[in-house]
C-alpha cells in the first residue's frame, strides 16, 4: 500500500513512517523543510512538498496514494480553537479526494473526545463530546462529515504518547516545572491520564490502515490512567526538585494554558481496540520513560 502521511516528520509521524516501511508499505510524507525532508528520505520515504495551509498540496498527496494517515496538527495552544477548525478543513479537503473509493483515511483525535461516566474509563464506542465543549472534537466531527460523503474514514484517539524524550502534555508539565523550580499537581493528584509508548502507537496506526474498517474508532492506550501525582513524583525525582500539591485556584498561575487539562480525570480503555486489531502494547510505561528522561533534550 502507498500511504500518504501528514505530520510524517513529527514525533509520532516519524515512528509511523518507519513502522509502515518495515511492514513493506510505501510512504509519501508531507513536509516543507529541507532538514525534515532529508530525514524522511533517509528513512526510506518519498517526500511530498506542502503544508496544512496548502489544501491543494494535501489533495495532491491523497490523490496519489492508496490511503491516508492524517497526523499533522498545529500545537500552538495560544490559538487552539482556530487550529482545531483548521484541522476540520484539512480533513474535509482530504476526504474530498477519497470520497466514493475504498481508500482509507485515518484521522487523529484524543481520548478526551470520548464522553464517559465520571470516574470510568472512556470507551471507543462512547458518545463524542461536541466541539462547542472541547474544540479538538472538530476533527471527529469532520470525520463524521466526510463519512457521510462516502469516505472510508476511521479515527485513532491518542493518549499521552511518550518515549524518553517526549511525553505529550507531560512534556509541557516538565518545562513548567523547570521554569518554576517545583513540580506541582492539583489537590490530591489522583486524576489520571492514559498513556502509550510511541512505538506501540505507530504499530496501531499501521494495523488500523491495513484493516481499513469504515467508521472504526481506536484508542491507542497502553495504560488506562496514570495519576498526575505519580507523574509529578517521577518528574521531581528525575529533575531533583521538590514536588507539592497546589489548590485548584492556584492552577492557572502555575500551569498557564495547561491548567485546563491538569486537573482532569480522563482515563481511557483500549479493550475494544485490542480485540478488533489484535494490538498488544509492549513498550515501557510512562513512569519508566520519565525515570529515564533525557534531560538535555527537554
Amino acid at each position: 500500500m502507498r500511504v500518504f502521511v501528514t505530520g510524517a516528520s513529527g514525533f509520532i509521524g516519524s515512528a509511523v513512517v518507519k513502522e509502515l516501511i518495515a511492514a513493506g508499505h510505501e510512504v509519501l510524507g508531507l513536509c516543507r523543510s529541507e532538514e525534515k525532508a532529508a530525514a524522511l528520505t533517509a528513512a526510506g520515504a518519498e517526500v511530498h512538498r506542502g503544508s496544512l495551509e496548502d489544501l491543494d498540496s494535501l489533495k495532491d498527496g491523497a490523490a496519489g496514494s492508496d490511503g491516508v494517515i492524517h497526523l499533522a496538527f498545529n500545537h500552538d495552544f495560544s490559538k487552539f480553537a482556530a487550529n482545531c477548525e483548521d484541522d476540520r478543513r484539512v480533513i474535509r479537503a482530504l476526504g474530498s479526494i477519497l470520497a466514493g473509493s475504498a481508500r482509507p483515511l485515518i484521522v487523529t483525535s484524543g481520548t478526551g473526545m470520548a464522553n464517559t461516566v465520571p470516574g470510568q474509563p472512556a470507551r471507543e464506542d462512547g458518545a463524542v463530546i461536541s466541539s462547542d465543549v472541547i474544540p479538538r472534537a472538530a476533527s471527529e466531527e469532520a470525520a463524521a462529515s466526510v463519512a457521510a460523503d462516502g469516505v472510508n474514514v476511521s479515527v485513532v484517539r491518542l493518549p499521552q504518547v511518550h518515549d524518553t524524550v517526549r511525553q505529550g502534555l507531560v512534556s509541557y508539565a516538565i518545562a513548567i516545572a523547570r521554569e518554576k523550580g517545583v513540580c506541582a499537581y492539583i489537590g490530591d493528584g489522583y486524576n489520571r491520564w492514559p498513556a502509550a509508548h510511541v512505538l506501540d502507537v505507530a504499530r496501531l496506526y499501521r494495523l488500523a490502515i491495513e484493516r481499513a474498517e469504515p467508521g472504526a474508532k481506536y484508542h491507542a492506550v497502553a495504560e488506562e490512567g496514570v495519576s498526575h501525582r505519580d507523574i509529578a513524583d517521577a518528574i521531581g525525582r528525575r529533575l531533583q526538585m521538590p514536588v507539592k500539591s497546589i489548590r485548584p485556584e492556584e492552577a492557572q498561575a502555575y500551569f498557564g494554558w495547561l491548567a485546563m487539562f491538569a486537573a482532569h480525570d480522563m482515563p481511557a480503555s483500549s479493550e475494544q481496540t485490542r480485540k478488533r486489531l489484535g494490538w498488544q502494547p509492549t513498550g515501557p510505561s510512562l513512569i519508566a520513560d520519565l525515570e529515564q528522561l533525557q534531560l538535555s533534550d527537554t
